[in-house]
C-alpha cells in the first residue's frame, strides 16, 4: 500500500487492477508499483525513476493516430508529460497535456478509461537534469475534430499517421507497441464517438492560441506548427 500522505494511491489502485500483455511489461509494472507503494511522491521529477502521464490520441472515424515530434529526444513519441504540483491521477494528467501539447479541447478516453500501456523508459541527460527514468502510464484518447490540432510550438510539430505510418516513422519499440494495441481497438469496432461523454479536457483552457504555421507535408502525412510560443518540455 503507498504510504500515508502520498501522492501514489492513483497510481497503485490502477496497476493493482492492471494485466500486463507480456514478462516484459509485468516486470516494469512490478517496479512501477514498488516505487508508487514506497516513495512519497512517486511523481516528482527529482527522484531517478518517477511517474508521467500520457497518451496516444485515435481519430477513430478515419483510423489515425497522432504523433508529436520532441526535440529533446529527436524522435515522433504520443503526447504526454509530468504532473504538476498537486496532481495525482495519470488519466486526468495525460487528459491535461494531451490538450496542452495538442490544442484539441474535445478529447475524451477511448474507447474507456483504461490504462492500456505500462512501460519504464529511459531518459537521456540533458544540460538541466541527469539522466534517469520515466515510468510511464498509457491511455488511448479519441477526437472528434482531428483537423483542429495545432502544435504547442513551431518545434513540436504534429502529424495524423495510419498505425502502419507511425510505426515506419517511430524509433521506439515501446511507442510501435502502444500504437499496435491501440490499432488493435481501433480495427475491434471500439464504440462511436458520438457514444461518448462529454470531454474531460474541456474543462482545461486550451494553450495560448498563435499563428499557424502549415509545414512541407512529409512522407508520413501533415505538420502543423505554431508560431509565437516558447518552447517547454514535458
Amino acid at each position: 500500500m503507498p504510504m500515508p500522505g502520498s501522492r501514489g494511491g492513483h497510481v497503485s489502485h490502477m496497476l493493482g487492477r492492471y494485466r500486463p500483455q507480456d514478462q516484459a511489461e509485468a516486470a516494469d509494472v512490478e517496479r512501477v508499483r514498488a516505487l508508487a507503494d514506497s516513495a512519497d511522491d512517486p511523481w516528482l521529477r527529482s527522484i531517478p525513476l518517477h511517474v508521467t502521464g500520457s497518451a496516444l490520441i485515435v481519430h477513430p472515424d478515419s483510423g489515425r493516430v497522432l504523433l508529436r515530434w520532441h526535440q529533446r529526444q529527436h524522435a515522433w513519441l504520443q503526447v504526454g508529460g509530468h504532473a504538476d504540483p498537486g496532481e495525482s491521477d495519470p488519466l486526468a494528467i495525460a487528459l491535461r497535456e494531451a490538450a496542452e501539447e495538442t490544442g484539441l479541447t474535445d478529447l475524451v478516453p477511448w474507447p474507456d478509461a483504461q490504462l492500456r500501456h505500462v512501460v519504464i523508459v529511459p531518459v537521456p541527460a540533458s544540460s538541466r537534469e541527469p539522466a534517469h527514468e520515466h515510468a510511464d502510464l498509457r491511455f488511448v484518447l479519441a477526437t472528434r475534430t482531428p483537423d483542429a490540432a495545432r502544435a504547442e510550438t513551431p518545434d513540436a510539430p504534429l502529424r495524423w499517421l495510419s498505425p502502419r505510418e507511425a510505426r515506419e516513422i517511430s524509433s521506439e519499440a515501446n511507442l510501435r507497441e502502444t500504437v499496435s494495441r491501440a490499432e488493435r481497438l481501433l480495427k475491434g469496432g471500439s464504440r462511436a464517438l458520438s457514444q461518448l461523454p462529454l470531454s474531460p479536457a474541456a474543462v482545461h483552457q486550451p494553450p495560448r492560441r498563435a499563428a499557424l504555421r502549415i509545414l512541407p507535408e512529409g512522407p508520413f502525412g501533415s505538420s502543423a506548427s505554431r508560431e509565437g510560443s516558447d518552447f517547454r518540455h514535458s
